[in-house]
């Protein structure tokens, strides 16, 4: 190769790296709509999102880093929600959420034999990968920066795959714990042990076709529509009911912001087999 040949190698190089930033419209929306939720509740009570947010009970100063950690969810909700902050709310996001899944990481091995702790788990880490796929979206990858195995397609590809991972110990609660699931489906819907148990074969089947590229884009959606249908038909109702009760308002948001993330890993997979990303 010529130097000529190698100077326009590199400049194409640097110029899909340095590609503007695909739109992660609609669910950089609602991964903001759920970050608001989550901040005004951590504002009221001062305090975290319950188990959802697994930060021990001897933090020194627990109370104001939790009303720090609703104003940073506020700041970070708004400036996702405006396309000139959305870069630099994505890149503070993802550390967070890295942090918030870390701290679930103990109870794994103070409880590896409970199927409940990886559910938490993967719940927090559903998350993560919505928020990596977001940062990868809106930031675009720099050929020079020392974080750039982190971002770009490689990023979206390597998030994708925690995510198919996280997802399948959430299927798989709804079958070790299928009679406590039960009670969470409508009371209107008919045989609610069999929706329990078909919701969590259908989890485990979209996890695994995620991960192992089959039918990839359906998988996502079909786990994203999963969430938000759990979101609307149990959480939503739940609210209506009782207004007053924080668990609800908090599932409900936590709910909302995991559907969120599953969008948005779901509309990065290509709907074709073969294309990038």
């Amino acid at each position: 190769m010529d130097n000529a040949s190698a100077t326009q190698a590199v400049q194409a190089l640097e110029s899909g790296a340095n590609a503007a930033p695909k739109s992660q419209q609609p669910g950089q929306s609602l991964i903001a709509i759920g970050l608001l939720g989550l901040g005004v509740i951590a504002l009221r009570y001062g305090d975290f999102a319950m188990v959802w947010q697994p930060v021990p009970d001897w933090l020194p100063a627990r109370q104001a880093v939790a009303y720090g950690c609703g104003v940073l969810m506020l700041l970070l909700g708004i400036g996702l929600l405006f396309k000139a902050s959305a870069a630099l709310a994505s890149r503070v996001l993802l550390p967070y959420l890295f942090v918030w899944a870390l701290l679930k990481v103990p109870a794994v091995f103070a409880a590896p034999n409970v199927e409940g702790v990886y559910l938490g788990l993967g719940e927090l880490t559903i998350l993560l990968a919505g928020g990596w796929t977001l940062f990868c979206g809106l930031v675009g990858a720099s050929p020079h920066s020392k974080l750039r195995f982190l971002s770009g397609d490689g990023g979206i590809r390597a998030a994708r795959v925690m995510f198919g991972i996280s997802v399948i110990p959430v299927g798989l609660s709804h079958l070790f714990y299928s009679a406590q699931t039960a009670e969470f489906v409508p009371a209107w819907l008919h045989f609610r042990l069999g929706w329990a148990c078909l919701t969590g074969v259908g989890q485990v089947a979209a996890g695994l076709g995620v991960l192992f590229s089959v039918l990839p884009w359906l998988a996502a959606a079909s786990e994203a529509g999963m969430i938000t249908c759990f979101t609307l038909l149990v959480w939503l109702p739940a609210i209506l009911r009782s207004p007053h009760e924080r668990l609800n308002w908090t599932a409900f948001f936590v709910s909302w912001i995991i559907g969120a993330a599953a969008w948005v890993v779901a509309q990065n997979v290509p709907r074709k087999t073969g294309t990038s990303s």
